[in-house]
């Protein structure tokens, strides 16, 4: 009989609801909730691959010390007696735990509890550090709290959306296709992107500023001036909710005209042009994401985001108001929680003597943390320098998501003991683990996240719990109590665990705190069960209701006003010749932070296969770089080699890579080896979009492309990026050698009998070399090898995995590379829910279908989660233009 569970999406902080269905087989598919109100049905390309990433391939089934199976007991035993031996003879501040937006905000809240209330010590954090930790600062700054003061639906109703740092069209799709739905309903909405980059969010905006690197607290301090001098301010929203007014406006009067040219990059119409239409229009959203957090002055972007719409009395109003869009799936729910190092449990402040009195008092806690912890950055650097001996890392892959990541890999190496929980074996970080703790995955874990606009979700199991996998709060729970803490770690559930997080929220709160979800304290496990997404503030009697903060004033400082932060625009100094390159590090469209679970879908590796590096195609020229040829980026800290993609959409002097690749997935793709520990000296969290770095062709002797039915042995190459394919997997490969012996280099790595003769060539003259093996009708594996990068039509031939190759005729259009007549190649990859190629999509153009829309009809490609309707609309205009000509 099939089940059919509600849950919630593990990827974005958009929190979209899915319905997960398990047929009779056991095979599971998902598609959007229509009823959940953050996405009504709608699901990215990343949530509707979902049933694709859950097989136990590459899992780690059972708990491990030293590389060996051993019982939970036995592995739990030894974490706990080294934490506590490691407590009495170096003090609390010698263990830390290092957590993840990945977990589960029961998982989160037992971790802080432990480590803060129980061991007494505020060494927890977490990789949320990395992408929104800057918005926590400037809403505590601003507002008293770390409040988002509106909802979605803002979006929606704005007549202007600024978005400031976000590639909303890939990073959060479906807040994409709904804020492209409202632009579609009311022309007159006006959409601003602010980003280096032109990405395929600025597709839909009617202006993209191109802004310097870090040039964004310059663009906000002169609106801010501009707002003032054109008496665009709301003068009694600003006397009656506001403070230090005057020092903000002191500080960005201060900044000429022409200082913000400079700073921001941007031409002058084109300054005044967004400056008069901010001013002038009443209903304004300005959505902020990492390109803004992700800084050394990211915490003074986020204040003087925000000072603009106090200054207006634009927030809290439907339509208004300043938006922080989180990253993970439950960076909110681990920010309720405390699980960042500087705050403590249900948004109060650990450097309060009050609020620190209250948990302690609550938990009936033996010893509460008096101080912040150490940030990510700086909790590393404490691992390297030996201050922490003993550290438990939780659903987060450090050694590639952390700036400087070769000296992060390098110091937990080195550390004395390490324990991971993880649902992978193979990951780059549990290569170091002295212990190795099985944790569930999605679809198998059972409890609540929060999204970027304080909804509260459930996620529901729906599969059955894999060999010894436990959650983490159970094995939270269990370290705790063979710590000697049973008396406050005796939960049977995660619905337990839910109510006293809730029940804190509500003690001694009284209207306090903004955090308060009172009402589902003592919630029973049925009711847990049953629960429906809800939006907090819910205190204890108060009607379930949809909230927006400080439309009257109302913060959280103690005069209940905001406070308005003066800030100063600075540019990094970039006057090293030796790295005369900005390099930018985000995320593509259809992989998500380490590819530790994107990876295992062939259909969101058909995208983009590969790590890659946009250069700007006068860039590529001078340093001596083609296209798709491969490029060696180097910073003080650590080297890459990547692909080039030579787009107009890129700066010059601006190099972007994505982040996602790990040593499982390339030889040399790790990007955050490159990344300074640069951190905002507020909020601690890493500068990742702004890195000096060079550029440099990366010499090779040959260039390959191969793809295998099974798995390939570890490639013996300069470089090399392997992804799954449907039927096998695919490989893009480099080597530093032009004469090998290739057939027998197949051999070793595609584990090729040598009965098995290869069908191919080799061209000593042009250097081409092809060569295929088959198994009867069946293609076991073949490599195609150039000068260049290969010219092989490389989706078709990737599908030859799965055909049948009786036919000869078929075996040599294979050796060819393209299909014959009869058979036109797709192209690369453009919708990954249809398989739809860029060559299909310019036939349709070329058809007649000169709209999304009219694709969609024809090839369907956009009309499931919509996330690549920006490039299909670049594809016809391209198209378009070129038949114009």
């Amino acid at each position: 009989m099939e089940k059919e569970v509600r849950t919630t999406c593990p990827y974005c902080g958009v929190g979209c609801g899915v319905i997960a269905k398990v047929a009779e087989d056991g095979t599971v598919s998902v598609q959007g909730d229509p009823d959940h109100p953050s996405n009504f049905g709608r699901l990215c390309s990343k949530g509707s691959a979902l049933g694709e990433t859950i097989d136990l391939d590459g899992r780690v089934l059972h708990p491990e010390i030293a590389g060996k199976r051993v019982e939970w007991d036995t592995a739990l035993d030894l974490v706990a007696q080294r934490f506590s031996q490691t407590i009495v003879e170096h003090g609390p501040d010698s263990v830390a735990f290092y957590v993840s937006g990945q977990l589960l905000t029961e998982d989160y809240y037992l971790a802080n509890k432990l480590m803060k209330g129980f061991i007494g010590s505020a060494n927890i954090d977490t990789n949320s550090r990395l992408c929104m930790s800057s918005s926590v600062a400037g809403h505590r700054r601003a507002f008293g709290s770390d409040t988002v003061p509106g909802t979605y639906e803002d979006i929606e109703l704005a007549d202007l959306v600024i978005l400031a740092g976000s590639n909303l069209a890939w990073c959060h799709p479906v807040l994409y296709q709904r804020l492209a739905a409202a632009k579609a309903a009311r022309r007159a909405m006006k959409i601003v992107v602010i980003d280096p980059r032109r990405t395929m969010t600025a597709d839909i905006a009617d202006m993209h500023l191109a802004i310097r690197p870090d040039g964004d607290v310059a663009l906000f301090a002169g609106l801010f001036a501009h707002l003032i001098s054109e008496n665009a301010v709301d003068q009694n929203y600003i006397a009656e909710h506001t403070g230090g007014f005057a020092d903000a406006f002191a500080a960005s009067a201060t900044i000429s005209f022409s200082d913000l040219l400079d700073l921001t990059g941007l031409p002058a119409m084109q300054l005044r042009e967004f400056y008069h239409l901010f001013a002038t229009t009443e209903r304004v959203v300005t959505c902020y994401s990492q390109g803004v957090n992700q800084s050394a002055s990211g915490t003074d972007k986020v204040n003087a985001i925000i000072n603009c719409h106090l200054a207006t009395g634009r927030i809290g109003r439907p339509g208004m108001g300043p938006f922080s869009l989180t990253g993970q799936p439950n960076a909110m729910g681990g920010r309720e929680v405390g699980g960042l190092a500087n705050m403590l449990a249900a948004h109060m402040d650990i450097e309060n003597p009050e609020h620190r009195d209250r948990v302690q008092r609550f938990w009936t806690a033996p010893r509460i943390a008096e101080k912040p912890g150490l940030k990510a950055v700086d909790m590393f650097k404490a691992v390297a320098d030996g201050r922490i001996k003993a550290i438990w890392i939780m659903a987060t892959n450090p050694v590639v998501s952390m700036p400087d990541a070769d000296a992060v890999e390098a110091a937990i190496k080195a550390c004395p003991f390490v324990v991971v929980s993880d649902v992978l074996k193979n990951t780059d970080t549990t290569r170091h683990a002295h212990v190795l703790l099985p944790s569930l995955g999605w679809g198998e874990k059972d409890g609540t996240v929060t999204n970027s606009e304080r909804r509260i979700s459930r996620q529901r199991a729906f599969l059955e719990t894999p060999g010894e996998a436990r959650a983490d709060w159970w094995q939270l729970a269990e370290v705790a109590r063979r710590m000697g803490f049973y008396a406050g770690f005796q939960f049977a559930s995660s619905a337990e665990i839910f109510s006293e997080h809730a029940a804190l929220s509500a003690f001694e709160n009284n209207g306090g705190r903004d955090f308060d979800i009172g009402a589902y304290a003592g919630m029973g496990s049925s009711s847990y069960d049953e629960f429906q997404p809800f939006q907090w503030p819910q205190p204890e009697g108060g009607k379930a209701i949809e909230t927006r903060f400080f439309a009257k004033g109302g913060f959280y400082h103690a005069d209940g006003k905001a406070r308005f932060v003066a800030v100063n625009p600075v540019l990094m100094d970039r006057t090293d010749p030796n790295y005369p390159f900005t390099l930018n590090t985000g995320r593509v469209r259809d992989h998500w932070h380490t590819m530790t679970r994107t990876g295992k879908s062939a259909r969101l590796s058909s995208h983009i296969a590969e790590p890659f590096a946009e250069l700007h195609p006068r860039d590529a020229i001078d340093i001596g770089v083609g296209k798709a040829d491969l490029v060696e980026i180097e910073s003080p800290y650590g080297k890459a080699v990547v692909r080039a993609l030579i787009t107009e959409r890129q700066a010059r002097g601006s190099i972007f890579v994505p982040m996602h690749w790990n040593d499982q997935f390339a030889a040399r793709g790790r990007i955050d080896a490159l990344v300074a520990p640069r951190t905002d000296p507020i909020s601690g969290q890493p500068a990742s979009k702004n890195v000096a770095v060079t550029a440099r062709p990366f010499k090779v002797a040959r260039y390959g492309f191969g793809l295998s039915v099974e798995q390939p042995a570890p490639l013996d190459a300069a470089y090399w990026a392997i992804a799954k394919a449907d039927g096998g997997w695919r490989m893009e490969l480099a080597f530093d050698e032009a004469e090998t012996d290739w057939c027998s280099w197949c051999r070793a790595t595609f584990a090729i009998a040598e009965d098995i003769e290869p069908l191919g060539y080799a061209d000593a003259q042009t250097g081409v070399t092809r060569l295929a093996f088959f198994a009867g009708d069946r293609l076991l594996a073949a490599l195609f090898l150039a000068p260049e990068p290969v010219p092989v039509a490389r989706n078709w031939t990737i599908s030859q995995l799965v055909a049948n190759h009786t036919d000869i005729r078929k075996r040599f259009a294979l050796i060819a590379g393209r299909p014959g007549a009869d058979k036109p190649d797709p192209g690369a990859t453009v919708c990954s829910c249809f398989g739809v190629g860029v060559n299909q999509i310019v036939a349709a153009v070329r058809g007649g279908c000169h709209s999304v829309e009219a694709v969609g009809k024809q090839l369907n490609a956009g009309t499931n989660c919509g996330s690549c309707r920006a490039e299909i609309r670049g594809i016809i205009d391209a198209c378009l233009t070129q038949a114009a000509e």
